[in-house]
Parts: structure tokens; C-alpha cells; sequence
């Protein structure tokens, strides 16, 4: 008999029909022991284990649901393993539950033989005293006892100092208890988290401490909505801007057949990547099933851009006479580009190679080769235009229809937003490479004659930081673009918008040079009608104040007039605002074209494989960024009552520290480039927490908006806990994560890398990532009172461990993982957001993250030194990890032979029995 293969047979609830009027039990939990057992042959002591049925009571069928570990060589076990009833199965209080023994004669061919059963009812054990039961096991023709076996319910946060004696009394050992959990009232399972953590899976410890006491442990694992949910909105948003970069590249105008070609072949690949993303994002619309993608499923062409088996994992401390404590872990697949392979490597080095091959396809194209530095820039500078541009018009209009209420104080409120926002757009758009820009698209017009043809100046192909034309042509007349403030004094017309049309083929002046003053006039004239706006508004409260100090009847007679016409604020103003408003569509409509060119001839150099090296950006990002928002709501439900992790949020933001044990060998190595460079594009995600319209689970998703070169995440909160936050968090302030990656790979591959390879990878990315983080802690203790970091009971400081893991992360050592134990440690203390990965987040992440948990243990909460090593291989044979290998390759096997364990580090290897060949 294959004992664990009954362990969770059915992955969900079996349905039902019609009107059910029995109310069903929230929750139940129970663990399990046994007394004096009568094994098939006297002379020995059995191997026990027992397996847990439930009889559906409505549809009469046994459910197989769970299995216990083996205890072996005794009569009386106590087993580490229990049972949780979940609330999303049909129990009952007239369900019963069957209690089946075994004595396993051979653990590695699973062979075993029937002892005997029990069964009882869930009203039993709830009505019974101490609600325990004691029940007689029976032989298969029910002719013979065969011992007793004992069911005590548990409830976690309701722990006793006495209770471990009452325990130990009933079962005559002192020993762990281990259980299966999950209830519906408590902090782990409210309302605000299943709305985005689904299908949670539980188990229940009992350990001993130090002190002979007990101490109940939950450890929970879910699946989360965003697995989907963020990367559909990211391929959205990737079509969108797209499609917005085609649009741009149209309304360039006309330019030469050479600028025009190029133009068109860019065009092409940039309708390529789109018609790739709608049908990627079509057919992940039609999928239904469980919240996650299993590892089997990782090179599927539709589903790269869904991160690789993300869940949350947390585990829940209860001790005698202390408050509950939670430790969270996200696991989660390498973001990595799985379908399109490694061959040729990752991110970095393929990112790498590409930048050199643009310089040389820049000279054949002749095209200036502009730096990633810039192309970024070019891309935040349209990016600023495409936010800011719409926002004044509409804070424009605001300022006039504050006018014409003739109210000072909203005037003054709307003048100030305008202000400040004309004064960013004009701020973003002082740099050089626009000027530059503007340079080469005039060189790209129809008929353009280079300067090197009439003069002995530099060529316009040159590179974008060199001034071309350091003077203006002193026979140049004047263009009519400046701004005079000559009618703040009411003497004047104002000066008239002027919008002249797109310069046609036959009006651009050939033979004329280009005059680069000419975008610093038209640029300064936005600051200058912003000026004018200012001193109108100025001007017109001034007049106000000294009307409201007048006499009665003179300011009578002034609100008679200030109904005329030709004294309105609002006609005053409106030239003004119309002539700003036309200065900065002018300004914008010149940066915004400018800087499109930029990204032309950026994609007009790209290689021939520069559109798969965007997807392939693209695709690790999505990945990433779903684990990130994923690790963001849990942290933030779990710490909404904690003012000073809110006001640690809104000040510094937090860190997301990701652990990854990747090898730096073979296949794994390209993996950790995509996983580095996917890590480092998160700096450009904010988040910002906004009010829910409503507690339905639907409005409390997280939505994603902006564009590549930074995105913004909103977390919705229903209104009782939107109202908790500090008013930062409520007026909508966007916060920074600080994402860090750490890496040591652990397996029979990283020992042929340190030996016969290449691990600078891992020491550059330790190193580089080390420095983030101190720098991270050295601003956060500058603008944060270190009580707003959580307490431990092991008093090392951040300060300290940092000097160690600064110390470790250059010291030549093999598989040093120490590093990831020092930089989680760094991690929890500083409040942040805990991730671990490897290639499928199944194997090595489960034997890091049962490792991390027995340490916690250990370290915070007593756990008894002899219990170390039993806990942790309880949670590796029956804990939550073996029911993320069962969902993921319905086996529960992790993927290890016992070559490979020789090269882990001794407490990485999982127990015996429990690991095999299987696919992954």
C-alpha cells in the first residue's frame, strides 16, 4: 500500500445540490496518538501510521483525505502529523471520521499491513469532556482489539501553561504533536485576505520548548489571484504603449527615404510584438483552474509571462502567555524566460552583447548610437510629457473656473497646483538631449543639407552630447515665440496663442542652418506665461483687498461693476491661460517628437534579435512583478495595525529581499541573469494604497498602470482599514520597495562551477546587492526611530548583521549559505518582504524555507534542541512544501537522487523517503 498516495486525494470540495438546512462545522482540527498497539507478529514493535477518511454525509462517500507520518519501534506513538478540516470541505456535526492503522514493514517500497480502525463523529469529539476521545481499534472482521487510539481537538491560540502535562498524562510520553489546520475567524483567513490568497492549505504543530512547555505552530500555504491578475494587466499595458510608440513614430511627419524606411521596418516589429501579446493575452482569458502555474507547465508558450508556482507560506507562532507571532515567505519561481531558453544566456549577458552590436549597426544605419542612459531618458522624458501635458490643461481650466466664482481661496489652491506642476514639466525637459534630438530629427527632414556641406562644422550624426552650434545665426530675424507679460497692467492686448501648422515639404528651409536658441525660447516661454498667470491673479486679488477695504457705498457700486463683462477674473485671466496652454502644447508636441526619434533609431540599431530581447524583458519583468505585488498585500495586511511598519512604508518604503539558490552552471546560469536584471527593473514599481468602493473581493484586486519605464501598483482597502492608515498612506503617496537578490546555489551543479567554473556571477550580484542594502538600513535609521522595527528575542542588531554579511559576502567559501540565512535575518528585522526561489520554487525552495522556519523556532521561540531535527523533517515529509510537490507534479516526491543530496548542505537535504526521479 502506498500510504501517502491517499494524503489529499481530491484537490477540491466535492459540490453539492439543493437546499443543505444542517449548518456545516467552521473548522476542525485534531491530533492524533495511539496506546498499546498489537502489531501482526508479537516479537516486534510496529511501524505505525494511520489514515484519516471522512464520510460525506449527504453524498455518502469516503473522501480520503490525509495520512500521518510513520513512528516506528513503539507501541504507544504519537504522532507528529494530524488532521485540519478545511472550511471549504462539507463537514458536519453527524460527518464521521474513519481512523485506519498500519504497520509499514518496508518505508522504501511503502509496504504495509492492517492493524485495525476506529471511527467517530464530529459531534462526538465536540461534546466529549476535554474534547477527547479515546477509541478502541478494531481488526477488519471486528473480532479483536488491537489497541486504542486517541483524538484530541486543538485550537490554535488557545494554548494553556498546563496543557502539555494533560497531554503528555493521556498519551504517557512527552513529545510533538503535529496537526493539519485552517480556520475562517482568525488573521490568517478574514475577508481581506481570501480575496486574494485562494485554496490555502494547513498544517498544525505541536513542539516542545526549552522549558517543557508547548508551543502551537501553523504553517499555511495559498495560492494568490495576482499570479494571473498582473501579468493580463501588464501585457494590457505593454499592447497599449506599444501601440502609443506607433502612433508616435506616424506623427514624426514627414522624414528622408532612408529615416523613412527605417521608420517603417521599426513599425513592423513593434505590430509583431503586438499581435504576439494578443494572443498571449486571449488565451490566458480563457483559463479557469486553480490561482498558479505548476512547474511542469513552465516552458508553455502562453503562460511565460505567469510567474512559476507562487504562493504565500506562513507560519503562526502561539506560546503561553504570548502574543501570536506570523513569519511570511513567498515562493516563487526564478523569473526567468523558460520558453525562449538559455542557450545564448540571460538578461545580462544578452543585454550586454546587444549594446555593443547597436554601436556598429548604428555606423551602417547612420544613426546616432545613443546610451541606455539616454534611451531611458528619452523614455521618462515622453513619459513626463505624455503625464503632465493633459494635467495642466485640466489645472488650467480649474485655475479659470476658480475665476469666474471669483473665490480667492480656490483661485489660490488652483494657481499652486498649476504652478507646481508647469514648473516639473519645464524642469523635465531642461536637458541636453532634447536639444540634440531636435538636431538630428531636422537632419532627418526630406532635402535636408548637412552643415558639412556649406561649412566646416561637425556632421549631425555625431553624438548627442556634443553642442552642434554653440551660436545663432546672427543674420536669423527673431521668431514671433516670445512671451511678453505687457498686460498684467491692463494696457495691452495679450499676446495671441500661435499655432502654426506641421512645417509641409516645400516650406522646410533647405539651405537654412538650424537654429538650436530656438527651442530655449520656446521652452523659457512656458515659465514666462506661467509668470504672467501668476501676476494676473496677483494683481486681480490685490484689486479685491483694496475693494473690500472701500467704503459701503464705493463697494457697493463695486459689485455692480463686477458683474460687467469687461471686468471679469475669468476674461482677464483666460488669454493668459490660454496662451500657456498653447506655449506648453508647443513645447510638448517638440520634446515629444524629438524624443520618439531617439527611440527610433534606438530600435532602428536594435540587432535582428532585439525584439525577442524586449519580450524576453518583458516576460522576467511580469514575473517578477506578480511575486512582488503578491509579497506587498500580505505584508501589508498582515502589518495594517502596526504604525510603525506604516510609517516606515511611507517614509523609506521596505525591502524585498529575495533569497535564489540558482547555480551558476549550465542552464541555471542564464536563469540567474533573466532573475538579476528582472529584480533590479522592479526599482521602477511604486505602490499606492487607495480606497476600495466597496468590500467585495472584486474591488479589493490590485490594479497595475504606467509604462515601462515605471509603473505604479494600487492596493485597494476596504474603508474600516482604509481609514486606519496614517494620512500620508491615505492621501495617496506613492512608496518604493528596495528589491535585493541573493544568491548561493546548493547543488551537484554549483559544486562543478566552484571547482572547475565560474561563480563571479553569484559574488558580483551578493556584492552589488549587499551595498543596496546597507544603504537602504543607513538612510532608514536616519528618517525612522528604530522602535518602529519589530522586536526578536535573539538581540543581535541589523548593524551587526550586516557587518557579517558584509564579511561573508566577500569571503571565498563554498556554498556559503550562511549568506541567505544573515540577509533573511536582515530582512525580518527591517520589516521586509521575504522571497525564495530556485528553478520551480519546489524542491530546493522547500527544503530553505522548512530550514528557515525550524530556525525561527529555534531562535525566537525555544524550540528544544532535540526537537530541531524531528520538526524540520516533519515539515519536509508532511508539511505544506510535500503538498506543493503534490499540486504542482501530483507526486510526492521531491526532485532529488541521492547524488545530488551528497553535494547539498547537510541541512538541505530532505528526509529519507521522501525524494526520488520524478518530472519537474
Amino acid at each position: 500500500m502506498e500510504a501517502d498516495s491517499l494524503a489529499l486525494a481530491a484537490t477540491a470540495p466535492p459540490s453539492h445540490t439543493g437546499v443543505i438546512l444542517i449548518p456545516k462545522i467552521p473548522h476542525l482540527e485534531f491530533c492524533l496518538a495511539c496506546r498499546e498497539l498489537v502489531p501482526e507478529f508479537r516479537d516486534r514493535k510496529p511501524n505505525a501510521l494511520v489514515q484519516v477518511a471522512v464520510l460525506d454525509a449527504h453524498e455518502q462517500g469516503i473522501i480520503a483525505y490525509a495520512c500521518t507520518e510513520v513512528v516506528e519501534g513503539t507501541r504507544d506513538p504519537l504522532f507528529l502529523t494530524g488532521v485540519s478540516l478545511s472550511p471549504d470541505w462539507p463537514v458536519y456535526e453527524e460527518s464521521l471520521i474513519k481512523l485506519s492503522v498500519y504497520d509499514v514493514k518496508d518505508k522504501s517500497h511503502q509496504t504495509s499491513s492492517f492493524l485495525g480502525s476506529a471511527s467517530f463523529s464530529v459531534a462526538d469529539l465536540l461534546k466529549s469532556k476535554d474534547q477527547q476521545l479515546s477509541l478502541s481499534l478494531r481488526t477488519a472482521d471486528d473480532l479483536a482489539a488491537v489497541g486504542t487510539v486517541v483524538v484530541c481537538r486543538l485550537k490554535m491560540g488557545e494554548i494553556e501553561d498546563g496543557e502539555v502535562d494533560h497531554i503528555a498524562a493521556d498519551t504517557h510520553q512527552k513529545c510533538t504533536l503535529v496537526c493539519e489546520s485552517g480556520t475562517t475567524n482568525d488573521k490568517d483567513n478574514g475577508p481581506l485576505m481570501n480575496a486574494v490568497f485562494k485554496n490555502p492549505v494547513c498544517k498544525v504543530y505541536r513542539f516542545q520548548t526549552v522549558d517543557s512547555k508547548l508551543m502551537l505552530v501553523r504553517e499555511q500555504m495559498a495560492e494568490c489571484t495576482l499570479s494571473f491578475s498582473i501579468p493580463m494587466q501588464l501585457l494590457g499595458l505593454f499592447i497599449q504603449e506599444d501601440s502609443c510608440r506607433i502612433q508616435e513614430l506616424n506623427d514624426l511627419g514627414e522624414l528622408s527615404p532612408h529615416w523613412d524606411n527605417l521608420r517603417r521596418d521599426v513599425i513592423a516589429r513593434y505590430s509583431q510584438l503586438i499581435k504576439t501579446y494578443q494572443d498571449t493575452l486571449t488565451e490566458l482569458e480563457k483559463l479557469t483552474g486553480p490561482a498558479f502555474k505548476p512547474s511542469c507547465s513552465k516552458t508553455q508558450k502562453y503562460l511565460e509571462f505567469i510567474p512559476i508556482n507562487l504562493h504565500t507560506q506562513r507560519m503562526r507562532v502561539t506560546c503561553p502567555r504570548k502574543t501570536d507571532s506570523f513569519y511570511d515567505v513567498i515562493t516563487v519561481g526564478a523569473p526567468a524566460a523558460h520558453f525562449q531558453g538559455f542557450k545564448n544566456g540571460g538578461l545580462q549577458k544578452l543585454l550586454s552583447r546587444y549594446e555593443t552590436e547597436k554601436k556598429s549597426y548604428s555606423t551602417a544605419y547612420q544613426c546616432i548610437y545613443y546610451s541606455p542612459e539616454n534611451t531611458a531618458k528619452a523614455r521618462e522624458i515622453l513619459s513626463t510629457v505624455a503625464q503632465l501635458q493633459p494635467l495642466i490643461s485640466g489645472l488650467a481650466d480649474r485655475l479659470l473656473l476658480a475665476a469666474q466664482q471669483r473665490s480667492s481661496h480656490t483661485l489660490r489652491e488652483a494657481l499652486k497646483s498649476l504652478a507646481e506642476k508647469t514648473e516639473q514639466f519645464v524642469h523635465a525637459l531642461k536637458d541636453e538631449l532634447v536639444k540634440s534630438a531636435l538636431l538630428a530629427l531636422h537632419a532627418a527632414r526630406p532635402g535636408y543639407v548637412s552643415k558639412s556641406q556649406t561649412s566646416s562644422q561637425p556632421e549631425a550624426h555625431s553624438t548627442p552630447t556634443q553642442n552642434q552650434s554653440q551660436n545663432p545665426n546672427p543674420n536669423q530675424t527673431p521668431e514671433p515665440d516670445t512671451v511678453v507679460c505687457n498686460n498684467v497692467a491692463g494696457s495691452q492686448s495679450p499676446p495671441k496663442r500661435e499655432n502654426p501648422p506641421p512645417p509641409k515639404r516645400q516650406d522646410i528651409p533647405h539651405h537654412k542652418e538650424y537654429d538650436e536658441e530656438e527651442w530655449d525660447r520656446v521652452w523659457a516661454n512656458v515659465a514666462k506665461s506661467l509668470n504672467c498667470v501668476i501676476a494676473m491673479v496677483d494683481k486681480l486679488q490685490e484689486q479685491d483687498n483694496n475693494k473690500q477695504e472701500s467704503t459701503p457705498d464705493q463697494a457697493l457700486a463695486d459689485v455692480i461693476t463686477s458683474h460687467n463683462p469687461a471686468t471679469d477674473w475669468r476674461d482677464q485671466l483666460s488669454p493668459l491661460v490660454v496662451a500657456l496652454k498653447g506655449c506648453v502644447s508647443k513645447v510638448a508636441e517638440r520634446a515629444s517628437k524629438s524624443m520618439t526619434f531617439v527611440l527610433l533609431q534606438e530600435a532602428a540599431c536594435s540587432t535582428p534579435h532585439g525584439l525577442q530581447l524586449q519580450q524576453r524583458r518583458d516576460t522576467v519583468f511580469s514575473q517578477a512583478l506578480a511575486a512582488l505585488a503578491c509579497g506587498f498585500v500580505m505584508r501589508l495586511y498582515a502589518g495594517i495595525e502596526d504604525k510603525g511598519f506604516l510609517r516606515q512604508l511611507h517614509s523609506v518604503g521596505v525591502v524585498a529581499q529575495f533569497e535564489s539558490l540558482l547555480s551558476t552552471y549550465s542552464e541555471e546560469i542564464g536563469m540567474l541573469e533573466d532573475m538579476e536584471v528582472g529584480i533590479s527593473d522592479l526599482q521602477r514599481v511604486t505602490f499606492r494604497i487607495t480606497e476600495a468602493a466597496s468590500d467585495d473581493p472584486t474591488n479589493l484586486q490590485p490594479t497595475v498602470s504606467g509604462r515601462r519605464d515605471h509603473y505604479t501598483v494600487e492596493v485597494p482597502l476596504p474603508l474600516q482599514a482604509f481609514q486606519m492608515l496614517p494620512d500620508e498612506l491615505r492621501q495617496g503617496k506613492l512608496l518604493q520597495v528596495i528589491p535585493v537578490l541573493f544568491n548561493v546555489g546548493i547543488n551537484e551543479q554549483q559544486t562543478i562551477a566552484e571547482r572547475f567554473g565560474d561563480i563571479s556571477l553569484q559574488e558580483r550580484i551578493n556584492q552589488r546587492n549587499f551595498d543596496i542594502l546597507e544603504t537602504y538600513y543607513k538612510s532608514l535609521s536616519t528618517k525612522v526611530p528604530l522602535e518602529c522595527l519589530p522586536c526578536f528575542q535573539t538581540q543581535t542588531d541589523v548593524k551587526e548583521l550586516l557587518e557579517t554579511l558584509g564579511q561573508n559576502v566577500v569571503t571565498k567559501k563554498r556554498k556559503n549559505v550562511e549568506i541567505l540565512w544573515l540577509a533573511g535575518a536582515i530582512c525580518r528585522r527591517l520589516n521586509g518582504i521575504r522571497f525564495t526561489s530556485c528553478k520551480s520554487a519546489k524542491d530546493r525552495t522547500s527544503m530553505s524555507v522548512t530550514l528557515e522556519q525550524c530556525a525561527l523556532l529555534r531562535d525566537e521561540h525555544q524550540l528544544h534542541k532535540d526537537y530541531f531535527v524531528r520538526a524540520l523533517d516533519c515539515m519536509r515529509r508532511h508539511g505544506c512544501r510535500i503538498e506543493n510537490v503534490q499540486k504542482n507534479i501530483k507526486c510526492r516526491k521531491y526532485a532529488f537522487n541521492m547524488l545530488q543530496l551528497m553535494a547539498f548542505p547537510k541541512y538541505y537535504r530532505p528526509p529519507e523517503g521522501t525524494y526520488g526521479k520524478v518530472d519537474s
